[in-house]
């Protein structure tokens, strides 16, 4: 039976978060990597695969999977109804707040000149920094004491932009603690963390290019 095939990008949130789910499991992936900055993901063979143009994007056998969210939850589900929801919550709490806003701020930036990074920006993604804090004020991860796939979503998005709206240690120290205790996972530095630092740094000079046209 071969492996299911994934296309992602190290520089995609979504797609980190997927692996990082993919390495807490034990599932074996066969990685087709996708240039987004080449528009390899705009090809008229991969719109065929996905009309959407999104990444990461899973083939299981027969089955395509497009959304990140969708296919963490079908590798990680628990029977227990009332936490199931509460993992859907915060999975919508990524798609809709978080990375929402941090792709406000960098699409612009990344892929159409922009030199945008305003501060009205910055404090709408900030504003989420308070509503973890709040989901991580009495427990370890963010539906309670067991780690889920929403801590997996909502890290490769936090992490992909905490340079540029940066977590005061002392108004979020829940989240800080949170930040610290997925960093100790000993698979997240090769497959979240390098790529976040990369996506931070290619955002910093992009950034500067654009400014200096």
């Amino acid at each position: 039976m071969s492996k299911p095939a994934l296309y992602y990008a190290t520089l995609s949130p979504p797609s980190r978060a997927v692996l990082l789910t993919a390495k807490a499991i034990g599932l074996d992936l066969e990685l087709r990597p996708i240039n987004l900055l080449k528009g390899e993901h705009l090809t008229p063979e991969f719109l065929k695969l996905n009309p959407q143009h999104t990444i990461p994007t899973l083939i299981d056998g027969e089955a395509t999977i497009i959304d990140s969210h969708a296919i963490c939850a079908t590798w990680w589900r628990s029977t227990d109804l009332v936490q199931r929801a509460n993992v859907d919550a915060r999975l919508h709490l990524d798609s809709g707040h978080l990375f929402a806003r941090v792709r406000f701020l960098y699409e612009p930036i990344l892929y159409y000149g922009s030199t945008d990074c305003s501060i009205d920006k910055i404090a709408y993604i900030q504003k989420c920094w308070e509503i973890l804090e709040g989901f991580l004020k009495d427990q370890p991860y963010l539906c309670g004491s067991d780690l889920t796939i929403a801590d997996f979503c909502a890290v490769a998005t936090v992490t992909s932009v905490n340079d540029a709206a940066p977590i005061d240690e002392f108004k979020f120290p829940k989240m800080h603690a949170w930040l610290k205790r997925l960093a100790e996972l000993p698979y997240y530095q090769e497959v979240n963390g390098d790529g976040a630092d990369e996506l931070k740094s290619i955002f910093k000079a992009k950034l500067a290019e654009n400014r200096g046209k």
